[in-house]
């Protein structure tokens, strides 16, 4: 009986689970239907309960270099633990396509940082004052990723300062 109630909840979710939008590049790594200020709005009322600031990510599924940046985000051992311990990470989609720009308003919000390439962050503090932008360009480590180093440098930079 067990057995078979997993096997309805694990086909269950199969099928609701949404196609990629560009399934060559895998898993969407940025929600295509979530609204970007509903997504910093609860990032903020995180960031204020748990003493960090927030990390704009920027993006498109389409974009190699937002997949790199968030694979170093997810695996790195030097970059995963210093983005958990002192930023929310909101990943928001700012792809244009069928005509339609996402999360325009969010864009424009901050001064449309997308002009700088894809990915962009941005650094907010708890109250949502931005910070920083910091177009990814110089994070990179050459053709291949992001260099760890550079990007665990600039979340030290960005980290909020703690009360000793």
């Amino acid at each position: 009986m067990k057995f078979s109630r997993a096997l309805v909840f694990l086909v269950l979710a199969v099928a609701l689970r949404a196609e990629p939008e560009y399934p060559k590049q895998g898993p969407d790594i940025y929600d295509t239907k979530i609204d970007g200020g509903a997504q910093v709005e609860e990032a903020l009322s995180q960031a204020r309960l748990t003493h960090r600031r927030v990390l704009l990510d920027l993006g498109a599924n389409w974009c190699i270099w937002c997949r790199r940046l968030h694979q170093v985000f997810e695996s790195d051992p030097l970059v995963k633990p210093l983005l958990e311990a002192n930023f929310v990470l909101v990943m928001i989609d700012v792809n244009q396509r069928d005509g339609k720009n996402r999360n325009a308003g969010l864009v424009r919000f901050y001064d449309n940082p997308v002009e700088e390439g894809l990915p962009v962050l941005l650094v907010l503090d708890a109250d949502g004052k931005k910070l920083v932008t910091q177009e990814t360009g110089a994070l990179e480590a050459g053709k291949d990723g992001h260099d760890p180093k550079k990007v665990a440098d600039f979340l030290t930079k960005w980290a909020p300062k703690r009360q000793p």
